[in-house]
C-alpha cells in the first residue's frame, strides 16, 4: 500500500484530502504543519509527501527540501492556491509535481496514481 504524508494547515481541506485518498486505497498520515511533518519523514518511510506550500512555521518548499535530504526516495507533490508560489516551487524542486487549487478530488487521485505508474517510476513519463 502506498503511504502518504499529508501536510496541510487548513483543517477542512486536510480532512477532505485525507478521506478521499484513504477511500482510494492509500494509507495517509495527516498533519497541520511542516514542522510536524519533518520529524515523521525522519522516523517513517513514506512514498509521497503531499504538502501545501503556504503554511506557518515551515512552508512546503522548506519541508520538501528537508524531505529530499532525509528521505530522498519519497516523491513530492505540492498543492497550492497561489500560482506565483507554484512557479517558485517548480523552479526550486523541478522533480516535484505541483497541483493548483481549486482542483477536483478525481484530479488529485489521478495525479497520485500517475506518480506511481511503472512508466513514471522508470522515468518514461
Amino acid at each position: 500500500m502506498i503511504k502518504i504524508l499529508l501536510a496541510e494547515d487548513e483543517q477542512a481541506m486536510r480532512e477532505y484530502l485525507k478521506r478521499a485518498l484513504e477511500k482510494s486505497g492509500y494509507e495517509v498520515n495527516a498533519v497541520d504543519c511542516g514542522s510536524k511533518a519533518a520529524p515523521l519523514l525522519e522516523a517513517e518511510d513514506f512514498d509521497l509527501l503531499l504538502t501545501d506550500i503556504v503554511m506557518p512555521e515551515m512552508d512546503g518548499i522548506e519541508l520538501a527540501r528537508h524531505c529530499s535530504k532525509v528521505s530522498p526516495k519519497t516523491k513530492v507533490m505540492f498543492i497550492t492556491g497561489f500560482s506565483g508560489v507554484a512557479l517558485r516551487a517548480g523552479d526550486e524542486l523541478p522533480r516535484a509535481k505541483v497541483l493548483s487549487k481549486p482542483f477536483h478530488l478525481r484530479d488529485l487521485v489521478l495525479e497520485v496514481e500517475r506518480m506511481f505508474t511503472p512508466e513514471s517510476a522508470s522515468g518514461l513519463n
